[in-house]
């Protein structure tokens, strides 16, 4: 899946450990590796906790785009 192959370029691009994200999403890194290796599925509470810290669109993170924007102001 393309989400595991962007969401370890986001963490790697912001010299960010897998342990820090993991705890942003309340997972242990393993858990997070998991999603990083493709052994587990993104979910949906995931996705959007990884676009507001990466302030990215969900479409980069799934792959359908290959721009990367950024959020919407509100």
């Amino acid at each position: 899946m393309i989400y595991s192959e962007r969401i370890r370029i986001l963490r790697e691009d912001r010299d960010k450990k897998q342990s820090e994200i993991a705890n942003i999403l309340n997972k242990s890194q393993q858990g997070y590796a998991h999603l990083e290796n493709d052994n587990a599925r993104l979910s949906v509470d995931d996705l959007i906790t990884l676009c507001k810290y990466y302030n990215v669109t969900a479409d980069y993170i799934l792959g359908l785009t290959d721009e990367i924007k950024e959020l919407p102001k509100k």
